[in-house]
């Protein structure tokens, strides 16, 4: 037998975690080194793959497939992140392929701690704040190496000069004014002019890409398509127009290559139900019908049946500032067969969860339909969620087709564990926990509360609540997704202190949900600030949702000694203190009820009003002491992953007889592989 690499044609946000307590696998598996590099911010993991060398061949083979079409798409979310990303990317690349002066030298170790940030964020834009990076070498330190490299080594579009070159690139590179944040959601001014991604082409404004859906949207659609989502939003001959992603328009080269592997993956499906939905989402990268999507949506939400699952496509909002564009992303999967009786209990109860709600009964379902949850072994992660990803998922998106059809929820729990095992004994407890009482708690149960509060979020949260009749589903605008996450959290927060759960026998000790309330109103008060350089806002959706929670909670938690909760001094630091669990609780109905209520009514004033008051400034002096007593703990505030790289067995007749993983490639090594083996978009 011969062993074949696949070199060539060949996934919210996670809060940083306390020390917790290991499962019982990961703790088996003392080997596995979970830590590759880092720099910067950013800590490179790795993640392992359990179970996969017990599945039946063709399952692999649908896994490999399915990779295979999810790499494919990495070229159109750097695209979509910034129109210069695949220049900047071929370029830097280049220069560190070619380099043949120093290693040593100041600034080539800053540009190569540059090129690695850029590769984390599939652009020059930070993945979580958006902000752009600054280069830490020289402009003439770029210039030098331009010059060093051959004209054929330079992404020249048709008919540019390497003097326009130059004159274009360096400006994106180094001056902080051009392209500064890649996604703007200051609601005061222009969101879509001042944010630098690539989904609105140059001159196009807010006003006028509102007016355009406006007046195209049929008005009280009761199945809507989502407008926008796979569509870049031009001017031209002064009249806005959309730019589809299909096989024959925006995207196609890299579109056929999905498509292809797509075709592939349905020939192994693992029934008609997958092999339906797989033809449905091809039948839409053809034609970019967001009809097509929908149906296929709808059939992929109703498969429970199938192991190995994915999400393949234009997904999550979050990167356009008007929240209707979606990135391009992938996850590969398979079902934890053991770890999903827990999910599978809470969705099979779905109907009482939205019965005992604390929100008006107007904005409840009546019958909760097709909500599965599963936990699941992410097995590839691609496009925007990768290298950072999340923890869990739920999807579809659009709220006609969970109340009509259901929706389909996963935790990725070999990802949770490679965070858990990377954050073993990090001294973030001794630090920042105000008691060896409460640490004791959060070392007893903070792993589990963890993965309920995903699998309530992502299996029950988002899946719960109706939008009344005639309510736009974008009508919270740039505050949607940091509304949509609060709600979702606190509807996790809610239920995690609920005896249900001791009932349904998923926790065993009543206080057990103390631990993430803890871990969550510290997080959202306190540590994620981390995450934040000084002066600077709150911007990301998940971290404004956090905050816009635990402010909320604190600022109505009552002062003094019938405090719910409170921030104390102890020994010069700060300590969040809760003395009342009971009344936190309470007090996440009360906020739960009320965006709740904003979301299905589509109160954008009130939303607004919401996340401007708490979810976004900082008290700067509090800022400072969170810095100042995380560097002395040298934890990452970021973290992502290298994915495994799969290899073919041949038998002598060159048929696959066997697919095995390989866990050593370095971060550096991965990056240059995948951009050699699966650059689509090569027409700069």
């Amino acid at each position: 037998m011969k062993i074949v690499k696949i070199m060539k044609n060949m996934l919210p946000a996670l809060a940083l975690m306390p020390a917790v307590a290991m499962t019982a696998r990961a703790a088996e598996d003392k080997d596995f080194n979970y830590h590759v590099d880092g720099f910067a911010d950013i800590e490179v993991l790795r993640y392992e793959v359990p179970e996969f060398s017990t599945l039946p061949l063709n399952q692999k083979l649908m896994l490999y497939y399915l990779s295979e079409a999810a790499q494919w798409g990495r070229d159109i979310i750097w695209d979509q992140n910034g129109r210069y990303n695949l220049k900047i990317r071929h370029l830097l690349e280049g220069i560190y392929k070619n380099y043949s002066g120093s290693k040593e030298s100041a600034d080539y170790k800053a540009f190569e701690k540059y090129l690695k940030q850029v590769w984390f964020g599939n652009g020059i834009h930070h993945h979580y704040s958006t902000d752009k990076f600054v280069p830490e070498f020289g402009e003439e330190f770029l210039r030098a190496q331009i010059a060093a490299l051959p004209d054929e080594a330079l992404p020249l579009s048709k008919g540019e000069t390497r003097e326009q070159f130059v004159s274009t690139i360096l400006p994106v590179i180094f001056d902080p004014e051009v392209m500064k944040k890649r996604v703007f959601q200051d609601g005061s001014q222009d969101v879509v002019v001042n944010s630098a991604g690539n989904l609105y082409g140059e001159g196009v404004t807010q006003a006028e890409v509102e007016a355009y859906f406006d007046a195209i949207k049929v008005p009280n659609d009761p199945t809507p398509i989502s407008y926008g989502l796979n569509t870049r939003v031009v001017k031209e001959d002064g009249k806005i127009v959309e730019q589809t992603y299909h096989l024959d328009g925006l995207y196609g080269p890299a579109i056929a290559k999905i498509i292809y592997w797509l075709d592939k993956a349905k020939g192994v499906a693992e029934n008609d139900a997958q092999k339906e939905y797989i033809t449905k989402l091809i039948d839409f990268y053809i034609t970019g019908d967001l009809k097509l999507f929908d149906e296929y949506s709808i059939l992929w939400a109703e498969d429970t049946a199938s192991d190995v699952d994915f999400v393949n496509g234009f997904i999550e909002s979050y990167s356009d500032p008007l929240g209707m564009t979606g990135s391009y992303e992938s996850y590969v999967n398979f079902k934890n067969r053991e770890a999903s009786e827990r999910t599978e209990t809470i969705s099979s109860n779905a109907q009482w969860f939205e019965d005992h709600s604390p929100v008006d009964p107007r904005f409840k379902k009546d019958v909760v339909k097709g909500v599965s949850a599963k936990v699941i072994t992410a097995a590839m992660l691609a496009g925007d969620a990768f290298p950072a990803c999340a923890i869990g998922i739920n999807l579809p998106n659009a709220s006609w087709i969970r109340a009509a059809h259901g929706s389909k929820s996963v935790t990725l729990e070999n990802i949770t564990e490679a965070y858990a095992m990377a954050n073993k004994g990090n001294g973030f407890n001794e630090e920042f926990v105000i008691d060896p009482e409460t640490a004791k708690l959060l070392d007893d149960y903070l792993y589990i509360t963890d993965m309920l509060h995903t699998d309530l979020h992502e299996c029950l949260g988002h899946a719960s609540g109706k939008l009344l009749p005639g309510v736009d589903p974008d009508a919270l605008k740039e505050n949607g997704s940091t509304l949509e996450e609060a709600r979702a959290d606190l509807f996790a927060l809610y239920y995690l202190a609920d005896p249900k759960l001791i009932e349904l026998g998923v926790l065993s000790d009543p206080d057990a949900y103390k631990a993430e309330y803890y871990k969550y109103m510290l997080n959202g008060l306190m540590t994620q600030l981390n995450r934040i350089e000084p002066g600077k806002d709150v911007e990301e959706a998940h971290m404004r949702n956090r905050q816009l929670i635990a402010a909320w909670v604190l600022a109505h938690a009552g002062k003094g000694k019938n405090s719910a909760m409170e921030l104390v001094k102890k020994n010069g630091k700060t300590y969040l203190k809760i003395n009342d669990y009971g009344k936190v609780r309470k007090l996440i109905g009360d906020l739960l009820a009320e965006i709740q209520r904003i979301k299905s009514e589509g109160d954008y004033k009130a939303g607004n009003e919401l996340v401007r008051k708490y979810a976004v400034k900082v008290d700067p002096k509090l800022h400072k002491e969170v810095l100042e007593r995380y560097a002395k703990l040298n934890i990452p505030p970021y973290r992502g992953f290298v994915n495994p790289v799969y290899s073919l067995v041949l038998d002598d007749n060159g048929q696959v007889v066997d697919i095995t993983l390989d866990y050593t490639e370095s971060y550096a090594d991965q990056m240059l592989r995948l951009s050699r083996d699966y650059s689509a978009l090569t027409d700069f």
